[in-house]
């Protein structure tokens, strides 16, 4: 069986050795692209598991790369950027990243990330028994088994993260989950970064379920400590 191909797209000579010389460690397949052109070369042509993505190329805007990845395939996309204010983020994950790394950042972290990604699908498709794969909550619908989420009759388009963290708590539904707990669920750690990934992942989660941000019918924040769904 084929390791996972991995498409390191970076322009910084010493930030993509880095990567590379830590996914070769780890026995992952790579291939670097140190622009945006040969980026979406080398993912049309190599169809790679994963894309690594820097924002910021010397010929395209990583936003743009993401948009023309996103018009033919659904490959997961990780973004790699020195892009740390939430609106960067949150227009990254609207154009369609399923998540958002931020520099500097360690080995570990990179690693962690890369192995949730590897683990999605069978969260998705693991430990939901026949009886249980439909949770209805007001005009919200999660059909576990399909992998989808409806608001009423139209389909949510949710990021995997994003899918991920409604899942979480729809299945705590009433309970006030932890910051620390919920990143360890979704990304299997709780580094600072998660916490703030996680914030910027419940605002477009929010912005997708909820009709109004300043009354909120689904998500509840409790400063301070994490999220709770309420039932409607």
């Amino acid at each position: 069986m084929n390791k996972p191909l991995i498409l390191v797209v970076e322009d910084d000579a010493a930030i993509r050795n880095l990567i590379t010389t830590t996914l070769e460690t780890h026995d992952y397949r790579f291939q670097v692209a140190p622009n945006g052109e040969s980026a979406i070369l080398e993912a049309s042509s190599h169809n790679p598991d994963v894309v690594l993505l820097d924002l910021g190329l010397p010929d395209l805007d990583g936003i743009e790369i993401i948009k023309k990845i996103r018009g033919w395939s659904l490959m997961p996309i990780i973004v790699i950027s020195a892009r740390s204010e939430d609106t960067d983020k949150i227009e990254a994950l609207d154009a369609g990243a399923d998540d958002y790394l931020t520099k500097p950042f360690s080995v570990e972290e990179l690693l962690a990330r890369l192995r949730v990604t590897f683990r999605r699908l069978n969260y998705v498709l693991g430990s939901q028994d026949t009886q249980n794969s439909i949770f209805k909550n007001g005009d919200l619908k999660i059909d576990y088994a399909a992998g989808c989420a409806f608001m009423g009759e139209n389909e949510l388009h949710l990021t995997p993260i994003e899918y991920k963290l409604l899942c979480l708590l729809a299945k705590n539904v009433g309970k006030v989950l932890t910051h620390t707990y919920i990143t360890k669920e979704i990304w299997g750690s709780s580094w600072d970064n998660d916490v703030a990934s996680l914030r910027v992942f419940m605002a477009t989660l929010r912005k997708k379920l909820e009709k109004s941000s300043t009354s909120p019918q689904y998500i509840q924040t409790h400063v301070g400590v994490g999220y709770r769904m309420l039932r409607v």
